[in-house]
């Protein structure tokens, strides 16, 4: 692609939604695609731009397949590009990848999570429909802010602290860079046998829910689902 077309292209691509803001709506839906192989992340589009990484078929904790959120479009030689969100360091990565090799969907749920009203609120078709309490990171470890989403949904049971549910995201701790084996990753979780109380900013980073209200979560969410922490 010449610097024409990379120019023309950027300019006409389709942002469907920018940086995580306060006063950022939740949008209607928002176009995912879901990898049916591997695919190679570019700098902008067209299979001549510099390749900025590589994005796996499937997530490391589940194996299920792995959905992104699209945030732009654009067209390079015939070619349909996505700029998708990435579920990798740092924070709020984002690249373009060909469509060839993707299952093109969309998503109507959107969570937003206020980390000073510590407080979650579930939108679907851009409407509000659950809101709840939660537990953010403590002041030595803040839950970062940003634009991310659901990577994955991992089904722990009551057996653990974290359970029934963790919802891993593409989110990562900005103080810890390994935390309990893992790696920093930030997860809407449970609180079986946490006791600090829903409310309160006393994590290690990840945003902690009732039980009964994770298990909503991880009934009506799924991968590729937009996660605005603010």
């Amino acid at each position: 692609m010449n610097r024409k077309s990379l120019i023309t292209s950027l300019i006409t691509a389709s942002v469907i939604f920018g940086g995580a803001s306060p006063a950022l709506a939740a949008p209607r839906s928002t176009e995912t695609v879901t990898l049916l192989k591997s695919a190679t992340v570019h700098a902008y589009p067209g299979n001549g731009a510099p390749t900025t990484g590589a994005v796996s078929a499937t997530r490391p904790l589940t194996g299920s397949a792995t959905t992104l959120p699209v945030i732009g479009t654009a067209s390079a030689n015939g070619v349909a590009w996505v700029r998708v969100l990435l579920p990798q360091r740092p924070d709020e990565s984002a690249g373009w990848i060909s469509t060839n090799g993707t299952r093109v969907g969309s998503d109507p749920w959107y969570v937003e999570v206020s980390r000073a009203q510590r407080h979650a609120t579930i939108y679907r078709n851009g409407r509000t429909v659950r809101s709840f309490p939660v537990v953010v990171g403590r002041p030595s470890m803040p839950t970062p802010a940003g634009l991310f989403f659901v990577a994955e949904i991992v089904n722990e049971g009551y057996e653990t602290v974290t359970g029934p549910y963790a919802l891993a995201t593409s989110d990562y701790s900005n103080v810890l860079q390994e935390f309990d084996g893992g790696p920093g990753q930030i997860a809407m979780h449970g609180r079986v046998g946490l006791p600090e109380p829903l409310g309160t900013a006393s994590s290690h980073g990840c945003i902690r829910f009732a039980n009964e209200d994770i298990v909503w979560l991880a009934q009506h969410l799924t991968p590729g689902t937009p996660l605005n922490i603010r």
